[in-house]
């Protein structure tokens, strides 16, 4: 018996330790620590000549390298008042059906958001004056259980329905703040 009770701890804690598994962010587990982060920015875009119009902003902070960000615009109201968001980039025709069309880029340092069109802008000025943009930044390492090499996975959610991704990030939009 002497003999049996070390050899029964023993197999008793390696069993523990095996069965922890901190892998969360693996497609085969569930992800509990994964969270996103909004701001809105309610910008007049500058012109860079009559077609293009241009935002920047710079982030507080550097984003980690494996973030990614999305950036919505709100091109409607609900009739209970909620907003509508639509992802960029956004094209959208005129009654003389030239497309004007939204875009963005970003960097670990900064966003730059972008209206060009082959109509003339300028006289324009709700296309470019007083735009509510919603910048989601997501952690991007989510990891891949296929490896290297194997096709790109299905994404978790549908990056065009705002709804769904801020349900999916846990993003509270009680707190979201509109950055000046």
């Amino acid at each position: 018996m002497k003999k049996f009770l070390p050899i029964l701890l023993l197999a008793f804690a390696s069993l523990f330790i095996y069965s922890c598994d901190n892998r969360d962010n693996n497609n085969n587990f569930v992800d509990n620590d994964t969270v996103g982060t909004a701001f809105d920015i309610t910008a007049t875009l500058g012109r860079v000549d009559d077609n293009l119009y241009q935002y920047t902003d710079t982030f507080t902070t550097p984003l980690v390298r494996a973030d990614v960000v999305l950036i919505y615009l709100q091109t409607d109201v609900t009739n209970n008042g909620s907003p509508v968001w639509n992802l960029l980039p956004y094209t959208f025709y005129t009654d003389n059906n030239v497309a004007v069309g939204y875009s963005f880029n970003f960097s670990r340092f900064d966003i730059r958001i972008s209206l060009d069109s082959t109509l003339n802008l300028t006289p324009n000025t709700n296309f470019y004056t007083n735009k509510r943009f919603r910048v989601v930044i997501l952690p991007a390492n989510l990891g891949n259980a296929a490896g290297k090499g194997a096709k790109a996975a299905t994404p978790p959610v549908d990056y065009n329905d705002y709804n769904s991704v801020i349900k999916y990030y846990n993003i509270d939009e009680s707190k979201i703040k509109t950055k000046n």
